[in-house]
């Protein structure tokens, strides 16, 4: 069994690794840059919680892998991509003002990260612990999914440091979400001349995205919401092609389902149009039955804190959906993920390293229990 000694953080010492983390810009798919994190992150781990950390080479840039020996018990699961441009730091620098870290990743998810990090540092055993950081988290995770998912199933038991939920409190559940794109080709013609030579793709793209909309059922938790549009070439020719991007939430399998055979179904309302549909519902829902048992334990560890269901997706998704008790929303307290008011809060951060380091004694403690 695991000795649960009280856990000793250093507030400074994580800001100081917060920084050197943030100050090397991390945006999803550069994959020079997300190489230079990557070592970051590895250095960090090695310096941290002694050992090697393994950097698994991508087409996404690498990932992270670090294990603390024994037969695996718990994955601690993070990202280093960012969703922020080259630039950002030079107008948005790392700075603790008034009892909030900014900077650009700093709720985002890097601020989990070290507090995941220093709060293992802090235990006397890391046997069974492991620790994956991937590079793209925030673009679909498409070259980490299978490493996730294997080490997963291999651990029985997944902790995400992504940031926390609205007032510090935990993620228990997860939308399934994904993004569609409808491509529309038709004929182009002189607009003044002879329009009705032409097939109007943005005309047909404007029937689609009025079609689109009604799938969403607000009522059972289904979004779909059509965010980004394109068209035409210019203002004296009838558009040839058009698109139209469309973010989707769901809460259920069912849903799922039902929204990606709408999109498959999808016809031309001009004739002569030409409809075409990419894309689906890449992230499974993360139903809240999935966090029941770790978020009992997080409880025990941290009473009154809240657990609620969230719309975003994260890579809590995948392991949830292999049936993998997983817990999310561990990282950082703070909030404006993705905006330019993205803000960590300083004082909680010894707390949530100390949930990290309760928690995983407690699950290993748990799953030695059932073994004996």
């Amino acid at each position: 069994m695991t000795t649960q000694n009280p856990v000793d953080v250093n507030v400074d010492a994580m800001l100081e690794d917060l920084r050197t983390l943030v100050e090397i810009e991390s945006p999803s798919r550069d994959t020079e840059a997300l190489a230079a994190s990557a070592k970051a992150v590895a250095g960090l781990l090695e310096r941290r919680l002694g050992g090697h950390a393994v950097l698994v080479e991508s087409e996404a840039g690498p990932h992270v892998h670090w294990s603390g020996g024994g037969a695996p018990r718990v994955l601690v699961l993070g990202h280093h991509d960012t969703v922020f441009p080259h630039g950002t730091l030079a107008r948005r620098p790392f700075t603790v003002v008034d009892g909030h870290a900014t900077g650009p990743g700093v709720f985002d998810m890097l601020g989990g990260l070290v507090q995941a990090v220093h709060g293992l540092a802090a235990l006397n055993d890391l046997s069974g612990v492991e620790v994956l950081v991937t590079a793209d988290e925030e673009v679909g995770s498409h070259s980490s999914r299978a490493l996730i998912e294997e080490r997963a199933l291999a651990c029985g038991a997944v902790l995400v440091f992504e940031g926390a939920a609205d007032g510090g409190g935990l993620k228990t559940g997860r939308k399934g979400c994904g993004t569609f794109r409808v491509s529309v080709t038709g004929r182009a013609s002189h607009a003044g001349l002879e329009p009705a030579a032409g097939i109007n793709a943005l005309v047909e793209a404007a029937h689609q995205v009025l079609e689109i909309s009604a799938f969403g059922r607000p009522e059972v938790g289904t979004t779909v919401t059509p965010t980004v549009a394109a068209a035409g070439t210019l203002d004296n020719v009838v558009p040839a092609e058009a698109s139209v991007i469309v973010d989707v939430r769901v809460e259920s399998q069912g849903e799922k389902e039902r929204v990606e055979s709408a999109f498959a179904a999808l016809a031309p309302h001009l004739d002569g149009a030409l409809i075409a549909v990419d894309g689906g519902i890449g992230r499974p829902p993360m139903p809240e039955s999935a966090s029941v048992e770790l978020f009992a334990l997080a409880r025990t560890l941290l009473p009154g804190i809240e657990g609620m269901a969230v719309g975003g997706g994260s890579d809590g998704n995948f392991t949830a959906a292999l049936g993998v008790p997983t817990l999310d929303g561990l990282g950082a307290v703070g909030g404006g993920a993705h905006a330019d008011h993205e803000y960590l809060v300083v004082d909680a951060m010894p707390e949530r390293a100390r949930l990290v380091a309760g928690l995983v004694n407690a699950i290993r403690d748990a799953r030695e229990g059932r073994q004996a």
